[in-house]
């Protein structure tokens, strides 16, 4: 929901000080998620490497946050997203690799590649200042519903 948001907020159909609450939410969430993988009872090194894949998104919620609230630029968001993009990259094509008929693992790797893309366009936009202002939004918008949504939906609905 907060890639959807995002991108409706970038269209202008959301108001700064409104974007700020869901991407603090959700940031914060994810900040959660990561530490209970990273230092809960269960943790081990796979769960730690969940926890560092989910601070690449907490981390990106929370800077928007502060960049609303501060009404920073976000160039400095910019240049994290690069980072991210060769992160989320490399992460993608191990998956893709290694996916050998896992349908799971497919989606899963088509799914980090197309943050990596957005990340890389939020590199673009905020760090070298290209005017990508639309085909981000339309692109956070799309992903959000492709690997967020629908597979959200998906999964509350499936029966047990």
């Amino acid at each position: 929901m907060v890639l959807i948001l995002n991108g409706l907020w970038m269209l202008g159909r959301i108001a700064d000080r409104e974007i700020l609450v869901i991407n603090a939410l959700v940031g914060s969430l994810f900040l959660r998620i990561a530490y209970e993988h990273a230092f809960g009872a269960e943790a081990n090194l796979q769960s730690v490497r969940e926890a560092t894949l989910s601070l690449l998104f907490a981390f990106t919620y929370l800077w928007v946050a502060y960049n609303r609230l501060t009404r920073s630029d976000g160039r400095g968001q910019g240049w994290f997203s690069l980072i991210v993009a060769i992160t989320a990259l490399l992460f993608s094509i191990q998956l893709l690799v290694y996916a050998s008929g896992d349908s799971w693992a497919l989606w899963t790797g088509l799914s980090w590649m197309a943050w990596a893309i957005l990340w890389g366009m939020f590199f673009l936009l905020q760090a070298l200042r290209w005017r990508l202002t639309r085909p981000t939004a339309w692109m956070a918008i799309a992903q959000g519903v492709v690997t967020g949504l629908l597979p959200g939906c998906l999964l509350v609905l499936q029966r047990a």
